[in-house]
């Protein structure tokens, strides 16, 4: 594959989080097989059973509703990238280079440096990491998908790490 591979992997979280609007603002096609997630909720030891479509739906909840506030321009970036949702990197013969830990990759050419017209960026979020990394928090996990998403996009403008790290999207 041609062009950048940028990874959003797991670091210690941060005491403040930031709000998607305020997110967005700084910014100016599932599997279908089944695959579960254990979860703990409660008490330790207490164990739920996750399913991979239930953390795509509302990952993809998330991805609709934050694009809608997105500005006009963002938006039409946005609009050109694949966003797919999997349970964790490593699935890909692509992957091999790849941690395990990242929580979102962008692949493909930024936006600065016109991308040839068959070549179709690609944002992937990894929800099983996502689930684990806030530690099976629903609103926490809806959090996190919109800064992943957002951190990938900033990828695609054209943004390095530093940047994205200085709009708090890490």
């Amino acid at each position: 594959m041609s062009g950048v591979r940028w990874g959003y992997r797991l670091a210690p979280m941060r005491n403040t989080r930031v709000s998607r609007a305020s997110e967005a603002a700084s910014l100016a096609p599932a599997p279908t097989r089944p695959h579960l997630v254990l979860a703990r909720h409660g008490s330790p030891g207490y164990l739920t059973r996750m399913n991979f479509e239930t953390l795509s739906r509302w990952a993809d909840e998330e991805v609709e509703a934050l694009v809608k506030i997105l500005p006009r321009d963002v938006q039409e970036a946005a609009k050109r990238c694949t966003i797919s949702f999997e349970p964790r990197p490593g699935l890909n013969p692509d992957d091999a280079e790849l941690a395990g830990d990242e929580l979102g990759l962008f692949e493909g050419t930024c936006l600065l440096d016109d991308p040839a017209p068959e070549e179709i960026p690609r944002i992937r979020v990894f929800v099983e990491n996502l689930w684990e990394w806030v530690e099976q928090d629903e609103q926490d996990y809806r959090d996190e998908v919109g800064t992943t998403l957002l951190h990938e996009l900033g990828h695609y403008l054209g943004w390095d790490e530093d940047e994205v790290s200085e709009r708090g999207l890490e």
